[in-house]
C-alpha cells in the first residue's frame, strides 16, 4: 500500500510538473521583448534565490550545508550536478528563444522526442523493463514522432537539442540521490554566479531590461525564479518515487499542451499529417497508462492466458 501511494503521489508531482511546462510559451511571451539570455539569466539567479529562501522557511538550510560538503567530497557526483546544470541551463535558453522566434510547434516536437530518449536511457542505464503492452505503445508513439519529424521536412536541430539535453537532465537526477530542494539549490548555485556577471554587464551597459522597462517586465523577469523552481521541484519529487520509463511518457503532457496553444493561441499551422501523429501519440500514451494498472498487470502476468477455439 505504502509503495502504492508513492507511486501516485510521484504521478500527480510529475503530471503538476509537465503542466507548467506545457505552459510556459504564455508566459516567455509576455516578455518577448526580453533577450533570451537576459530571461536565462534571471530565471537562474532567481531561482537560486527563491530556493534559498525555501530553504529557510523549510528549515533545510543545514541540510543543505551537510549536502554540501558531502558532494564536495564526492568528486564524481559533484561533475553529475554541475553537468546537470549545464543541461538545463542549455535547455532553458534554447526553449525561450525558439518560443519567441515563432519555432513553438518545433519546441512541442521536441518534447515529443524526450520520452522516447528518457526511455531509452531507462533501459540502457537503469536497466528498466517494459510489458508488452508498454512496448506496443512506445511502437505507437515513435510512429508518432516520425510522421512528425517527416512533416517538418528537414533536420529538427532545436527539437532535438531541447529532447536530448532534458532526457541526459532527467537521467542524471536519478543517480544522483539528493533531497529534491537541495539538489535544486545547488544546481542554481553553480551557474547563478555567471549569471549575476552577466546581469551586471547588461546594466554598466545600460542594455538591461529589469528595472528600466515596463513594471510589468520587471515583475516577470522576477517572477521567472518561482516560474522556473516549482517545476524542477515537482520534476525532482517525481523522479524519486517513478521509473524513468513512466516519467518519459508523462512528458507528453507538456508537448501537448504547447501545441493547442502553438495552434490556437498563436495561431501557427497544423497539418492533417500532425493531427495524425498527434492521435498516435495520444494512443500510446493512454496504452502505456493502462498497462500500469492492476487489471493490466494481472492480466500480463498473473492471468490465465485465453484461447481462441477449441
Amino acid at each position: 500500500m505504502k509503495n502504492e501511494n508513492n507511486q501516485t503521489t510521484g504521478m500527480l508531482y510529475a503530471i503538476f510538473a509537465y503542466f507548467m511546462w506545457g505552459i510556459f510559451p504564455l508566459y516567455w511571451k509576455l516578455i518577448h521583448s526580453v533577450s533570451s539570455f537576459e530571461i536565462l539569466a534571471h530565471r537562474i539567479f532567481w531561482s537560486f534565490i527563491f530556493m534559498i529562501f525555501l530553504l529557510v522557511f523549510s528549515k533545510k538550510l543545514k541540510l543543505f550545508f551537510t549536502s554540501l560538503k558531502k558532494l564536495i567530497q564526492s568528486p564524481r557526483n559533484l561533475l553529475f550536478l554541475l553537468i546537470a546544470s549545464i543541461l538545463v541551463s542549455m535547455n532553458w535558453v534554447l526553449y525561450i528563444w525558439s518560443v519567441n522566434h515563432g519555432h513553438i510547434i518545433e519546441t512541442s516536437l521536441g518534447y515529443y522526442i524526450n520520452p522516447l530518449i528518457t526511455i531509452l536511457l531507462g533501459i540502457v542505464f537503469l536497466k528498466e523493463k517494459l510489458n508488452p503492452w508498454q512496448v506496443v505503445a512506445i511502437v505507437l508513439a515513435f510512429s508518432g514522432v516520425v510522421l512528425l519529424t517527416f512533416e517538418f521536412g528537414q533536420i529538427p536541430w532545436i527539437a532535438l537539442t531541447l529532447a536530448f539535453t532534458f532526457a541526459f537532465y532527467g537521467l542524471i537526477k536519478k543517480y544522483i540521490k539528493l533531497d529534491a530542494m537541495v539538489g535544486l539549490t545547488i544546481e542554481t548555485m553553480f551557474v547563478a554566479p555567471i549569471a549575476l556577471i552577466y546581469l551586471i554587464t547588461l546594466k554598466v551597459n545600460d542594455s538591461i531590461s529589469f528595472g528600466t522597462g515596463s513594471l510589468m517586465t520587471t515583475l516577470l523577469l522576477l517572477g521567472t525564479g518561482i516560474a522556473t523552481a516549482l517545476p524542477l521541484l515537482c520534476f525532482a519529487e517525481a523522479g524519486k518515487r517513478i521509473s524513468l520509463t513512466m516519467i518519459g511518457f508523462f512528458q507528453y503532457i507538456s508537448p501537448t499542451i504547447t501545441l493547442v496553444i502553438g495552434i490556437f493561441v498563436f495561431k501557427e499551422n497544423f497539418s492533417q499529417a500532425q493531427l495524425t501523429s498527434f492521435l498516435f501519440i495520444w494512443a500510446a500514451l493512454i496504452i502505456f497508462s493502462l498497462a500500469e494498472t492492476k487489471f493490466m498487470t494481472k492480466f500480463l502476468h498473473k492471468g490465465k492466458p485465453i484461447h481462441v477455439g477449441k
